[in-house]
């Protein structure tokens, strides 16, 4: 049994969460445990919600909206807990992001979020998280929901060879990753393009960066650093960076060649055909 603790529903959305949870499943008459037989968990999980010690998930909120009756609150208030768990620095692009119709995007060394799968970002994140990780995965699939809007933004994305060859968390689950961008590339709404090696010196030398595009909002240019990002709508940010991607576009490979480009890298570099010293295996 976890032990109950003082909540301060006003400190920050999981504490909100965590103290209605309660409020309306002691006022539902159900304990811990009989609620947590309702949506299939145990006890323990629904204390340390309440605790503030577990971040829920979409999925345990939408349960236990079914079970309390609650017409959809936790729900609606899931997507404001995870996003509180973005780092600080990086929660106001994230609100951008999610607004901005059309979202250009150069990566240096990593699959952009929004493209990682769930083992990918946890290797990802497990080096500077450790203490919060399933906290900080879950908000980063979070992330990823405005891609399956009926109406998604537009996503172009060029991303260095570099990131197709440096082996995050493994073999297995680089083979998956890149097979997760290749799936992907059958989306209306989405283009992936590798800047390959042989490009040499490019427009984008100085490390990765985003450009958003708002229907009736200024543009936005975004890049960050080891403990803040840096958002600017400045008109000369804007011009001389959306010319350095219109360069970068065009250097990279086609989408269909870069597609062919990471399924070699998928299979050659990463599949079950090779050994872990990466010799072929016959």
């Amino acid at each position: 049994m976890v032990l109950a603790r003082d909540i301060d529903p006003s400190a920050s959305p999981l504490d909100y969460y965590s103290y209605e949870l309660r409020r309306l499943r002691e006022e539902a008459g159900l304990k811990q445990a009989e609620l947590g037989a309702i949506i299939f968990c145990t006890g323990s999980l629904i204390g340390m919600v309440e605790n503030g010690r577990r971040v829920p998930t979409r999925d345990f909120s939408e349960r236990l909206d079914a079970a309390l009756g609650t017409g959809g609150v936790f729900s609606r208030l899931v997507g404001l807990v995870l996003r509180s768990q973005l780092p600080t620095w990086f929660q106001a692009y994230a609100e951008m992001e999610a607004r901005a119709s059309f979202i250009s995007t150069f990566q240096c060394q990593l699959v952009y979020g929004l493209l990682q799968t769930e083992d990918y970002a946890r290797a990802v994140l497990a080096v500077e998280k450790p203490d919060t990780l399933d906290a900080a995965v879950a908000a980063r699939m979070d992330r990823q929901r405005i891609l399956a809007r009926e109406s998604p933004p537009v996503l172009w994305v060029v991303l260095d060879e570099a990131a197709l060859h440096r082996e995050i968390g493994g073999r297995e689950v680089m083979y998956d990753q890149l097979a997760h961008l290749l799936a992907l590339q059958d989306r209306q709404w989405l283009e992936v393009q590798v800047l390959p090696y042989k490009a040499g010196e490019h427009a984008a030398m100085m490390g990765s960066f985003n450009l958003l595009r708002f229907d009736g909002n200024p543009d936005i240019h975004y890049s960050e650093s080891y403990d803040c990002g840096h958002m600017t709508a400045n008109p000369q940010v804007i011009k001389e960076r959306s010319l350095g991607y219109a360069r970068l576009q065009a250097e990279a490979l086609s989408p269909r060649a870069s597609a062919e480009l990471i399924a070699r890298v998928m299979e050659e570099r990463y599949g079950k055909h090779q050994e872990r010293d990466g010799r072929v295996v016959a």
